[in-house]
């Protein structure tokens, strides 16, 4: 059969309907009832679907790993609706791999339960207190570690932080929720289990350490010492690009002849990197391909800078010039090339190598990541929530350059871009919907820079210490006046010559 040729009926994706499947579809060997939790995952999304419940499928397709089935989880009332889809289908997921030469999907099954969302978190809390779940991962997005804005450190003043201080058995937050399941281990005499960071930041393994300690330290500093001493918070560095699931896509799982209510697409790339740190047994990572080692921090400083922050380079051009995709950014002669000096002049050079890869080569290998046609990762969701993504991605490089005495001038184009962006209109008139947690902050310094640059620049929740150097300010001033006057793409251009 034609894979992307369209099924008179899709088969509705339930446990008990895997063999009634096109033929073409990859499914699970393993006999799902067979299975038993060993990880719960909170923040249970696209990524973590195509990324870290991938590599537990492919163990268990091994034959291995069945103590090592997820559980879903989530801390937001808007989970709601993908743990409603999920059990509709007995927590299996299509993945559908996006590929120029061809697309292929495959249903993968390691997920085995899901659970409800609550205020108080007591579900969550029981599950991950039970003696068989070792390994508890979170994937809640670079905003949800409650990191102040000027220290980068955690923010014990937060107020959601405050409220679980104050309410350490009905916590809200999912750090709340680790911290008090942590407490009912303690109570029992069993080992903590090993927290792991799934999302995108630099020393996440860390940071989120410093949350969970912090947290606890609030309420029970015993608590605190002990999580600290005996618990493992790995660093890890994850990538794979997963685009939004949307009407279209659902409708190709139609077409694939699954009638799946929750299908992801991906592409044909996936790198998982982490730190030999776990307090108690893990799956055989290494066995699928996963890179277990002591130095994360080379590989996460690399794909950060090239990838993530090659990321936003383009997508907040392309939402001003209404280029829809970041692969029609890359297929723009004037945004492909800023993103190519850029990287090669002012990113490139501070970044090092890692065993297998250099710079350079892994640059090559995300333009052409960044250039595959069949994905349709919008600009629009690769620009969100900049307030957390450029302090992550971009500016780190530009503190860098700046301390290094090197160039400087394209990553200022890049902030003067960003500001125009938060204007809130594209170039062709057309309105920019908010797209930030802080977007009406935002709008206002980015129409506010048009008098004075320091409106922008000075914010110190986002730029520090950067702001007042004397050199990105007169770059970021040149530029924004340039793009004001003329326009993005003349100011490109002018960069570009």
């Amino acid at each position: 059969m034609n894979p992307t040729a369209k099924a008179n009926a899709p088969v509705k994706l339930r446990r008990g309907r895997l063999n009634d499947l096109p033929a073409h579809v990859k499914t699970p060997k393993y006999r799902r009832e067979d299975l038993k939790p060993g990880i719960v995952h909170i923040g249970l999304g696209n990524f973590h679907r195509a990324h870290q419940a991938w590599y537990i499928h492919q163990l268990m397709q091994q034959g291995v790993a069945k103590d090592w089935a997820i559980i879903g989880a989530g801390v937001r009332a808007y989970d709601a609706a993908m743990r409603e889809r999920l059990l509709a289908q007995d927590c299996l997921t299509t993945l559908i791999e996006l590929d120029p030469s061809g697309t292929s999907a495959e249903v993968i099954g390691p997920m085995i339960g899901y659970l409800p969302i609550e205020s108080d978190n007591s579900s969550l809390i029981r599950q991950m207190a039970e003696p068989a779940i070792r390994i508890v991962s979170l994937t809640v997005t670079e905003g949800g570690y409650y990191l102040d804005a000027n220290s980068s450190e955690f923010d014990i003043h937060h107020e959601e932080i405050l409220r679980d201080a104050q309410n350490p058995d009905h916590p809200g937050t999912a750090f709340g929720a680790i911290v008090a399941a942590l407490a009912r281990r303690r109570s029992a005499g069993l080992k903590p289990f090993t927290v792991l960071s799934c999302d995108n930041l630099q020393s996440n393994g860390a940071i989120l350490r410093n949350c969970v300690v912090g947290l606890a330290g609030l309420s029970d500093p015993g608590l605190a010492d002990w999580i600290d001493r005996y618990g493992a918070f790995p660093n890890s560095m994850v990538d794979c690009i997963v685009p939004a699931t949307t009407d279209q896509v659902v409708e190709q799982a139609m077409e694939l002849g699954i009638n799946d209510l929750a299908p992801v697409t991906h592409e044909n790339f996936r790198q998982w990197v982490i730190e030999d740190n776990f307090c108690g047994d893990r799956p055989p990572f290494e066995n699928v391909g996963v890179t277990i080692t002591k130095n994360v921090h080379a590989y996460e400083v690399m794909k950060l800078r090239i990838l993530n922050g090659g990321h936003q380079l383009l997508a907040n051009v392309g939402e001003i010039l209404s280029a829809p995709t970041i692969s029609s950014c890359m297929q723009d002669p004037d945004i492909s090339e800023f993103f190519q000096k850029v990287q090669v002049e002012e990113i490139v050079p501070l970044v090092q190598a890692v065993p297998g890869a250099s710079p350079v080569d892994y640059l090559a290998l995300v333009k052409r990541r960044f250039s595959n046609t069949a994905i349709h990762d919008t600009t629009r969701r690769v620009a969100f929530d900049g307030s957390s993504r450029h302090p992550g991605f971009l500016l780190p490089s530009l503190r860098d350059a700046i301390n290094a005495g090197t160039p400087i001038s394209g990553l200022a184009l890049s902030q003067a871009l960003w500001c125009r962006m938060c204007t809130g209109l594209r170039e062709d008139g057309t309105e920019i919907s908010p797209n930030d947690p802080i977007w009406n902050e935002l709008k206002g310094a980015a129409l506010a820079a048009h008098e004075g640059a320091q409106a922008w620049i000075g914010k110190a929740n986002l730029y520090g210490e950067i702001g007042h150097d004397e050199r990105f300010a007169a770059e970021f001033k040149v530029w924004l006046d340039e793009i004001v006057k003329n326009g993005s793409r003349a100011a490109i251009r002018r960069y570009l010559a």
